[in-house]
Formats: structure tokens, sequence, C-alpha cells
């Protein structure tokens, strides 16, 4: 650990990530009896349940209109709960071998036994004009933004289940949609693109790649390219959904990930280091599910608790 330190504590457990698999996690320490700190970058906690907007009906026990309802609903269950929560608490560096983190005012916390319940993001396209056209054209759901595109032009970026499900969702509302795909096949489900095949104001644009978003105070055209060739596409509004990357940039070097970055647990979600955990989206690459990071948070806290850790 580099720099000043503010404040030094130390835990039985650490948690690092505010998502549902954090919260599963915190909520089993105080349950087993650990004293434990879940820290959260954001100022809310809830993880990926922010920014779902469809309902949630596969998650057992619980249903909810979307993320922020079932998000409400974990809330509830830990307000009353021992652990410590830290919102608003960005961390700068972990030493995994130390089950040590340091956050961005310098704060060092050391544990016996760490947890990253980290998550995943979107990918970005690293597109000219990407940063600046965010909330200026740069939508973030079909199904939050389908009133706001009524009667105007959006270009879809991505070949997967979400881009081709975001495409039909879209196509209610909009006057013409268009999926952009880098390659020639796409990912998605044959059901699926059999429905946009059938829709008239939806057009398919494959083996291109969007080089820049164009617009002065909003956005106007993405530019394209395609077997070498630009060319200029209008369009009020872009939905990215190019898939995702794991939070794990920290990790780089310290524990064993696969090639997309995920981290490799065991059956118990320990990573090859002893008494460091991973659990939720960050480690289940095939299956990021509510119920799976609910899962893998209590798996996590009962494994180090049989480890009798201090």
């Amino acid at each position: 650990m580099t720099g000043k330190i503010r404040e030094k504590r130390h835990y039985q457990v650490i948690i690092v990530g505010g998502g549902p698999a954090g919260l599963s996690a915190g909520l089993w320490c105080d349950e087993l009896g650990l004293d434990a700190v879940l820290l959260e970058a954001g100022d809310e906690l809830g993880g990926q349940l922010l920014w779902t907007y469809n309902a949630i009906r596969n998650h057992l026990g619980s249903m909810a209109e979307n993320g922020r309802e079932l998000q409400r609903i974990f809330l509830k269950q830990i307000e009353k709960r021992g652990f410590e929560i830290r919102t608003g608490s960005p961390v700068t560096e972990i030493d995994a071998l130390k089950k040590e983190v340091k956050l961005n005012d310098g704060t060092v916390l050391t544990s016996a036994a760490l947890i990253l319940a980290t998550g995943i993001r979107r990918r970005k396209l690293n597109a000219a004009g990407e940063e600046k056209f965010k909330g200026r054209g740069i939508i973030e759901s079909g199904k939050r933004d389908a009133e706001k595109v009524r009667g105007k032009n959006v270009a879809i970026v991505g070949g997967g289940d979400a881009a081709v499900e975001n495409a039909l969702i879209l196509a209610e509302t909009a006057e013409r949609v268009t999926l952009i795909h880098r390659r020639r096949e796409f990912r998605a489900r044959a059901e699926f693109l059999e429905q946009i095949r059938t829709r008239p104001n939806i057009e398919i644009l494959t083996d291109v790649t969007v080089t820049a978003l164009l617009g002065e105070d909003s956005l106007t055209a993405v530019e394209l390219q395609q077997n070498g060739l630009t060319f200029i596409h209008p369009t009020d509004f872009v939905l990215l959904r190019i898939g995702v990357a794991p939070n794990t940039e920290l990790l780089q070097g310290q524990m064993r990930l696969d090639e997309q970055g995920y981290c490799r647990i065991n059956s118990h979600c320990q990573t090859d280091i002893k008494d460091v955990y991973a659990v939720g989206d960050v480690a289940a690459p095939l299956a990021p599910t509510v119920s799976g990071a609910v899962g893998m948070g209590a798996t996590a806290v009962k494994s180090i608790l049989e480890q009798n850790i201090q």
C-alpha cells in the first residue's frame, strides 16, 4: 500500500461490493457472528439491481417489478443487521495476499478473510464521442426509455440476446430501430432473431463497427465502418449492449483469473489465495443471476466460519 494512511482497522471479514452477493455475505457474517465491513464505491447499495428495469420473476421467494423494488426488499431485510456498511468508499488498492484494502481517502483496512463481490460493468465502445453523449443521446434501457424514443430513430449496438430483445422493445415506440452488429452472425436466440426480421421498422446492419458518435449538444448520428468504407447513419439515440466485463482490474497479477478476467473459484467460492473468496457476477461468467449471487455470498461466509478465522 502506498500513500498516507488516514485510518487503519482490522476486521474478521472485508466485503468489497454492495450488490446482492455482497449484501448476502454481510447478512451471513452477522448471522454467524463475524465482525465484517462492506465497502461500496457508489452512494447506494444494490449493484446491478440499480440498472435492472425489467420485472424480476425468477428469484425464488421474491418477485419485483424491477431491480430497485428488489433492492428495497433486500435493504429492508438487512437494516437491523450488525455488520458495518460504508457506501461512497471506492477501493483503490487490494493486496489479496495480505487481505488488505486501501480506500480513496487513504483509509487502510485489514482482515482475516476477504470477500470480493465487485461485480461486472457494461463494456464500452471506446469510440469518439461516447463520453460526451452520456445522457444526451446514449440511453440505458429499452424498458425504461421506451417513451423517450417515441417517434424517434434509435441505433442499438450488439449481437446478443440483450441487444435483440431491446430492439424488439424499442420498436414498439420508435419510428425506426437499427440493430448494428460487428459480426455477420448473431449470438442471440433464434426466436428473438425471427421476431426482429418480421418487424418492418427494424433495420439490421452486420459486419459494421461504430467508430464515432456525432452531434453538437445532442446526438444526431453515428459514424460506421464496413469493409474499409466509412459512412454516417443519422440517429437520435444509441443503446449499447456489447457485453460486460468483470471488475477485476485491482486483482490482475495477484490471483488466478480466466481469459476474460473473471475470478476462478472452487465450490466453496475460494480463489487460489487462502482466505480470499469471490462471489456473484465477478466469479460467475456463465450464470450471472441474483439467486446465484445470494447463494454464493452465503457459501463464502459459511466456508470462512469453518476456517475458524480471527
